[in-house]
């Protein structure tokens, strides 16, 4: 995967391999190291990670900014750190 199509991003994780509630206890995990405004991509995949890992992030008072689908069927959430 070329990284120069990323959007631009502090930090990236991948969590296609996790299920819940592991994939948020992830996120969150990352999301605590990082400075308030800076950008987390998370890569994911499955229906549950893509309804529950967006609206845990708002609920812990982060910003879900984009969700792009990516070729290879997996899915890049952009969070931005609240």
């Amino acid at each position: 995967m070329m990284t120069s199509s990323l959007p631009a991003h502090h930090k990236a994780i991948d969590i296609t391999a996790e299920t819940c509630p592991m994939t948020f206890v992830r996120t969150r995990l990352a999301l605590d190291t990082m400075q308030s405004g800076e950008i987390l991509l998370v890569r994911l995949q499955g229906a549950d990670p893509l309804a529950n890992v967006p609206r845990a992030a708002a609920d812990q008072g982060h910003d879900p900014l984009d969700l792009l689908e990516q070729p290879d069927g997996t899915w890049l959430l952009v969070i931005q750190k609240g």
